[in-house]
């Protein structure tokens, strides 16, 4: 828990500049689960956060918390997610990553499907805010189609 908040830095000593902060949060919740672990942080976005919420509605996490550290002279946010876990295995089964930043994948209301049949949920960025597939599909809304969790 101490060290959730410190820049990521190479073997140099450099600091890593996180090109794809929404795939760091998807990979981290599936090798965090992997290992069995009962919660995961993640630095924090408005995106993330909404994005954990979606998945705490679909029953792929119990619980997601916002909270900030205070450091020397700065403040950072993260979000506290808890895996949800059933008869020992965890909930989410798999990922996929659809849209990239070298490659954005949009997909219209019509062209929604389901996602393993019926059993996955897809996550979509619409006009509206995040949602799942269910929802966006629902309300006959479009967007950029982030990724795939069953």
């Amino acid at each position: 828990m101490q060290d959730c908040c410190r820049e990521l830095k190479n073997h140099l000593g450099n600091f890593i500049i996180m090109t794809d902060p929404i795939s760091d949060l998807l990979i981290r919740i599936k090798n965090a689960q992997a290992v069995a672990h009962e919660q995961v942080l993640v630095p924090f976005s408005k995106m993330k956060f909404a994005m954990a919420n979606v998945l705490k509605a679909g029953g792929y996490l119990t619980e997601v918390e916002r909270k900030s550290k205070k450091t020397k002279k700065t403040e950072h946010e993260y979000l506290l997610l808890t895996l949800k876990y059933e008869e020992g295995e965890g909930s989410i089964q798999g990922i996929k990553i659809i849209s990239k930043p070298s490659r954005r994948m949009y997909i219209k209301a019509e062209g929604i499907h389901p996602v393993h049949s019926g059993y996955g949920l897809a996550i979509i960025s619409t006009s509206q805010g995040v949602m799942n597939s269910r929802d966006a599909k629902k309300q006959k809304l479009g967007g950029e189609l982030i990724c795939e969790i069953w």
